[in-house]
């Protein structure tokens, strides 16, 4: 058996996507979880939902409760998580409205508890492939099918925000040859790697970062996140139920961190 869930940006929740929706309120040794926890099926299968910056956008991606989200997930159990968050783009060829499925991450921020392991035991986590490649790859599959512009992969900088970047610090991460910008991927995909869930990111593309000296504004990223997230919305509803088990190591992955 096989439970889909999903941590959506801003946009991306549609209340049709879930049959047989129910709000539960999810305890966990981490605290609240960002918004009630709501679960149904779609087309048969078992989903999990959670808003990642609560009902309305009202958590900046600083004060998210990442464990408590991932802890909630596995609870449920949940095997694969779809991710779809808003990312800015450092490279020409990543253009606004474009969805890519992120396979890098350079994380630079700086607040954030990234283990469930605090106590006696050290986990050191193997993120080498930070994404599930199966699961990564159905979603390039799919988008494909679908007509969607799309990047088979991509190498994000994850910083603290809520703030955008300085132009300085957008050239730098230029540099890197990194392509897209977020806040939200890290420590989400190190968790689930220590849950052992099976996990896939979808950055949608709002805007150029600053590097091509046009500042981003909220607005600006709402703006395309409208289109973007009716894009992701048809991504989710056709790969949902082609998602399977698979022989990745995603599950095991913890069995060889643990000291």
């Amino acid at each position: 058996m096989v439970k889909i869930g999903i941590i959506g940006g801003t946009g991306v929740y549609d209340p049709h996507l879930v049959e047989d929706e129910k709000k539960n309120k999810v305890h966990t040794p981490y605290g609240s979880t960002s918004d009630f926890v709501m679960t149904g099926k779609f087309k048969g299968v078992d989903i999990v939902v959670i808003p990642r910056h609560g009902n309305g956008h009202i958590m900046n991606p600083s004060n998210v409760n990442y464990r408590a989200n991932v802890w909630a997930m596995k609870e449920l159990g949940v095997t694969h998580i779809i991710a779809p968050s808003a990312v800015g783009s450092l490279k020409e060829e990543y253009k606004p409205g474009d969805l890519v499925m992120t396979d890098q991450f350079i994380d630079r921020t700086t607040k954030r508890d990234q283990s469930f392991y605090e106590g006696n035991q050290v986990c050191h986590i193997g993120m080498a492939e930070p994404m599930c490649a199966a699961l990564r790859g159905l979603l390039n599959d799919t988008a494909k099918k679908l007509g969607l512009r799309h990047h088979e992969k991509g190498t994000v900088v994850v910083i603290e925000g809520p703030r955008f970047s300085s132009r300085a610090e957008s050239n730098l991460y230029r540099s890197w040859n990194a392509d897209i910008i977020s806040m939200t991927l890290v420590p989400e995909a190190v968790l689930a790697r220590e849950a052992g869930i099976c996990y896939a990111s979808v950055g949608m593309v709002t805007d150029y970062d600053c590097w091509k000296e046009e500042e981003v504004t909220s607005d600006m990223v709402v703006q395309t996140m409208k289109a973007n997230a009716e894009n992701v919305k048809k991504l989710l509803q056709a790969v949902i139920p082609l998602i399977k088990k698979t022989d990745c190591k995603c599950a095991s992955a913890i069995c060889h961190a643990l000291l």
